[in-house]
């Protein structure tokens, strides 16, 4: 399975170990039909959520703090990001999604991405 994923030599070193990370996550991390990929991406301002299957190719339901209603808001980023947990939660139920795969894409499991993930658990996604 290629990864897909370019080191760039210009990067800093804490970019690099988060590529190493992530090219380690997703040699054991795969979607299915059965079982979709979360993957979840974040900048430094904004959080992008999305349920992907492997398989097609193809992206079955996606939430991001880019949305209209989320960019206005006067919250902090980790309220954002249970509001996007939230969201993708309702949005993969919807679907017919009941449990995913959870890819961090590399990020350490704090902060922000584990609101994300609080929140889609508790929005009735099994991880």
């Amino acid at each position: 399975m290629a990864i897909g994923l370019r080191h760039n030599k210009h990067s800093a070193k804490k970019t690099s170990s988060r590529l190493r990370r992530q090219i380690r996550v997703r040699k054991k991390v795969n979607g299915t039909a059965d079982r979709p990929r979360l993957v979840v991406s974040k900048s430094s301002k904004h959080l992008f959520a999305q349920v992907i299957d492997d398989v097609a190719g193809v992206t079955l339901v996606s939430a991001s703090t880019m949305e209209a209603d989320l960019r206005g808001a006067e919250a902090n980023k980790t309220d954002k990001a249970k509001t996007v947990g939230g969201l993708i939660a309702d949005r993969a139920k919807a679907a017919g999604i009941d449990s995913v795969v959870f890819d961090r894409a590399g990020n350490k499991y704090h902060g922000r991405i584990a609101a994300l993930a609080d929140a889609a658990r508790d929005g009735g996604l099994g991880f």
